[in-house]
């Protein structure tokens, strides 16, 4: 069995919407609905597909032709974790799709209400792309969005394998990277590497709230990085956490364990100032820097292989288009390749340093590259 060629999708939000607009990329005819009228319109209008009208067909484009009778291929329920049962019961009454799947990041929770609501499990794949965007709703949706991103299938005993290959040519069609996982284990893998850190980032950016101007000023890139994924839509990480709850209840014991540790050893070392005794107070929170450093060196690097060292090569740039243009081409003549990209902006000045990271046996020809071409590197 080949991917889907006809596809019903049920919510047009950044993830809903990305999936749409990925398949359109491949020819699939694609079938849009959602209880906001203007999160579906603004689909629409992106290309995404046509509205899904199974009461009234003639509503539709009439080269689609789609009817009642006439199933989709595949269903993709793009909703909140509790709302993903109720609108899988209600798709397979309407007979709407042959196959079902979700894009919930909690698998656990509707699986085990889809149980209790009877549902026919047998059609029904449930996955989870680990991909997104610090925006939220169709407007911030790309076609791009999953590309070499890990999908994570979650099939239960009833699931039939055809439900299960029709998912995995979805993933295919929209470029992610299929790895089948129980749903209990994957709940607490995202508690760990998702939701956790989003609670995280989230409490760290809450202190900036009321932050006087003065420390505001002097915000630099370590800040930003630490606080972006804070920036996400409230009510919809709300609904992601409460579904996967205890498991991530779990992950932030443990961080406050580590950060009230660390807090005592601080305060601890800070009543010793001027002793010898206070470089000694500081042993709990070494140890949790360098155990933070072995844990980001356990993050898998590109295209989930092992995580690499870049260098980084620093160069001055102004704030003007076109100008990281002409920095891509200094490297693509030079023949290095650029394995990530970081900017941080002056305050105040039109100009500012952008971080080019490198394999560290290209560092040098490239920074002797850019000094030729008049860069500025620091």
């Amino acid at each position: 069995m080949s991917g889907p060629e006809s596809v019903l999708v049920v919510g047009t939000g950044l993830v809903g919407t990305s999936v749409a607009l990925a398949l359109r990329e491949h020819g699939v005819t694609v079938y849009l609905t959602d209880r906001d009228p203007a999160a579906l319109r603004l689909a629409r209008e992106l290309g995404a597909g046509v509205e899904w009208s199974p009461g009234r067909p003639a509503d539709l484009d009439p080269d689609v032709g789609w009817h009642p009778g006439r199933p989709v291929d595949l269903a993709v329920i793009a909703v909140p974790p509790h709302l993903v049962a109720g609108q899988l019961a209600e798709l397979q009454r309407a007979g709407a799709a042959r196959f079902y799947t979700d894009v919930a990041s909690v698998k656990a929770l509707p699986i085990r209400r889809a149980r209790e609501l009877g549902c026919d499990l047998s059609s029904y794949a449930a996955g989870h792309p680990l991909a997104g965007r610090e925006r939220s709703g169709p407007a911030a949706a790309r076609a791009d969005l999953f590309l070499g991103r890990p999908w994570a299938l979650c099939p239960v005993e009833e699931t039939a394998p055809d439900a299960l290959e029709m998912l995995r040519g979805l993933i295919k069609l929209c470029g992610g990277e299929a790895v089948e996982v129980d749903a209990v284990q994957h709940d607490r893998a995202v508690a760990l590497v998702s939701h956790a850190p989003h609670v995280a980032s989230a409490a760290v950016a809450a202190r900036l709230a009321d932050a006087p101007a003065t420390a505001l000023g002097l915000a630099g890139q370590g800040v930003r990085d630490v606080t972006r994924i804070a920036a996400s839509d409230p009510g919809l990480w709300t609904g992601i956490l409460s579904g996967n709850a205890l498991p991530v209840a779990d992950v932030l014991e443990a961080v406050a364990a580590d950060l009230a540790a660390a807090a005592a050893s601080l305060r601890a070392c800070a009543s010793r100032d001027g002793t010898d005794e206070a470089a000694g107070a500081m042993g709990t929170v070494t140890d949790l820097l360098h155990r933070g450093v072995a844990g980001t060196g356990r993050i898998p690097g590109k295209h989930g292989g092992p995580a690499r060292t870049y260098a980084t090569v620093q160069v001055i740039i102004g704030d003007r288009p076109g100008e990281l243009a002409r920095l891509f081409q200094v490297a693509e003549a030079s023949g290095v390749n650029i394995e990530d990209v970081r900017l941080e902006h002056a305050p105040g000045l039109p100009l500012g340093a952008a971080d080019l990271f490198v394999q560290p046996e290209a560092a040098a020809a490239l920074s002797e590259a850019l000094r030729a071409h008049g860069w500025h590197l620091p």
